[in-house]
């Protein structure tokens, strides 16, 4: 590996950052002496989470409550200014955040809780970073084809000098080879923060259905779902949030960059797909139908798989390090490849889903999943 591949990526963090944490040398222990202070009875705390105007990064403010909500419609819409998260001008800077799925609250417990919300400008028109809109508007019209989604979602930890956690200064691992699922403190690093994203995801009521150790050190994925439409997109965003914050406390960075270094694997968030006629008998057919479907649409795909529309997704999908060529579409099975793999036991059941690989790692999950909808079941 030669020196610079890390340095000459501009975005390794899709956006600014400290070049050092002070989060890392702070006692973990001191906030104990608080977390057990009786709070009024009538009381719980609410932390709102939105997407700010990149589409790719998320914010946070907390309120309190003196209910406990059923349905996050019985949360109140809240406001906050747009000016300062890229999604409103400083002369009408109120921007508004409507509830839109509630998830336990792991780091506070007891009642208080989390809320997944979207983004709406001053006369109530959805920002533009707000995708889950139109997400939701092609769930509404293909409810009865019951969508499910699968997510796969790769990123990888970044130290304080903004290299990735674990890596000698100045130099590189040995090649890659026996880090993915790996054991041992010379091929895994910081399975302490993956252990503790899996058991708050889990807790907050968050889909998670695995994790595991990827082929870059450093580089990890958890699973989220099987989710039902838009819901996939609520809580792949709740899972982001809930690894953030928990790195905050190790003083680690998380990076969603889908390529953060040279000559190695690239991160991405493959989309597991199936409707209720794929995982009848013989839905492989209904399975081969998709794929042709997104064969005719592979550019319009791309377009919406990363938040630059293909920018991103151009320095990993190279046809190389798993993944195939950006210009070119392909299918096959069990082939990481491929555009589209359509796994080994899938071929051999005749029926299940299909994976798409082409989404970025730092894509926006409600529009991955509505481009799969509408091309694979609306025919839009």
């Amino acid at each position: 590996m030669g020196d610079g591949k890390i340095e000459d990526n501009p975005k390794i963090l899709s956006g600014p950052v400290l070049t050092n944490s002070p989060n890392a040398v702070l006692s973990k222990t001191l906030l104990n002496r608080y977390n057990d202070l009786p709070l009024p009875a009538d009381k719980i705390l609410a932390t709102y989470v939105w997407i700010d105007g990149s589409g790719e990064h998320l914010r946070c403010k907390d309120r309190t409550l003196n209910f406990i909500p059923k349905t996050p419609k019985d949360l109140p819409v809240w406001n906050f200014d747009g000016s300062s998260t890229g999604q409103a001008e400083g002369h009408n800077s109120d921007t508004f955040l409507l509830p839109r799925a509630i998830y336990k609250d792991p780091f506070r417990r007891g009642n208080h809780i989390l809320v997944m919300c979207d983004t709406y400008k001053y006369n109530m028109e959805p920002t533009d970073s707000n995708n889950r809109v139109k997400c939701q508007e092609a769930y509404d019209k293909c409810k009865d084809e019951e969508p499910w989604f699968g997510i796969e979602q790769e990123y990888i930890l970044l130290d304080s000098d903004l290299r990735p956690f674990g890596w000698p200064p100045g130099g590189f691992p040995p090649p890659q080879g026996p880090y993915y699922c790996g054991v041992g403190a010379n091929k895994v690093f910081a399975r302490d923060l993956v252990e503790a994203h899996y058991r708050c995801c889990l807790f907050a009521g968050v889909p998670i259905s695995g994790t595991n150790a990827e082929v870059m050190p450093s580089q990890w994925e958890f699973q989220v779902g099987p989710s039902v439409g838009v819901s996939a997109g609520d809580d792949l965003w709740m899972a982001r949030y809930i690894l953030h914050r928990l790195a905050e406390e190790y003083g680690v960075i998380v990076s969603f960059d889908p390529k953060p270094v040279q000559d190695w694997n690239g991160s991405g968030a493959h989309t597991n797909f199936s409707t209720k006629k794929m995982r009848e008998d013989n839905g492989i057919i209904e399975i081969e139908k998709a794929i042709d479907k997104l064969s005719k649409v592979h550019m319009k795909h791309i377009k919406v798989y990363d938040p630059r529309g293909g920018k991103d997704n151009e320095r990993r999908l190279t046809g190389l390090h798993e993944t195939a060529s950006i210009n070119d579409f392909s299918a096959g099975v069990a082939n990481r490849a491929s555009s589209i793999r359509i796994p080994r036991s899938v071929a051999e059941e005749k029926k299940g889903y299909l994976e798409d690989r082409r989404p970025a790692s730092n894509c926006d999950p409600y529009s991955v999943t509505d481009a799969l909808m509408r091309t694979c079941i609306l025919n839009e």
